[in-house]
């Protein structure tokens, strides 16, 4: 398993549900958070690992270094509930996306309904690190990346730095160009 990065087109599709309960996701979800945690990422979505599949691994509770820290959240077909707030533009960056990190506006809170891996039916809410992380990982199962949440002006900046980092070898969990 490995990141895929834009412009591939598997993070253009809209994911498929998967089937609840289904334990093949394990297997899954363990190579995800692996390969999150490998690239100092704080969320990952089935589709950035080529998979058409509506799941997503989240842990913005990780410090980075301590293992013992990790606490990864798997989300089984996650749909967004609510959001509240006045849009708040905060810099993001994305595995997809290496070697830049672009201004997004969102709403600084979010409620998510999802179900894990053992077909339990649950919510998360948050605001701050843990709300943006999980509106820009279910942008992904709708096959929205970095460039498409982004204002247009900033969109036509970000994609020229994206080939300028892109040149440089940049690779995934780096955001060395920032863009705006």
């Amino acid at each position: 398993m490995k990141i895929v990065v834009s412009p591939d087109p598997v993070l253009s599709m809209v994911c498929k549900e998967c089937e609840v309960g289904d334990k093949s996701l394990m297997k899954a979800a363990k190579q995800m958070a692996k390969l999150m945690y490998a690239n100092n990422g704080c969320g990952i979505a089935a589709p950035q690992v080529g998979l058409d599949k509506r799941f997503v691994v989240i842990d913005v509770d990780w410090d980075g270094e301590d293992a013992s820290t990790r606490n990864p959240i798997f989300l089984v077909n996650p749909e967004i509930v609510e959001t509240k707030g006045d849009p708040v533009e905060d810099m993001e960056a994305c595995l997809s996306c290496p070697g830049i990190s672009v201004p997004v506006a969102r709403p600084p809170w979010a409620r998510v309904r999802f179900y894990d891996l053992d077909g339990e039916e649950w919510e998360i809410e948050g605001d701050g690190l843990l709300g943006r992380c999980l509106q820009h990982e279910l942008d992904h199962l709708d096959g929205k990346t970095l460039f498409e949440a982004c204002t247009p002006e900033v969109r036509l900046k970000a994609l020229q730095v994206y080939e300028q980092a892109k040149a440089a070898g940049a690779r995934p969990g780096e955001a060395d160009f920032h863009v705006g």
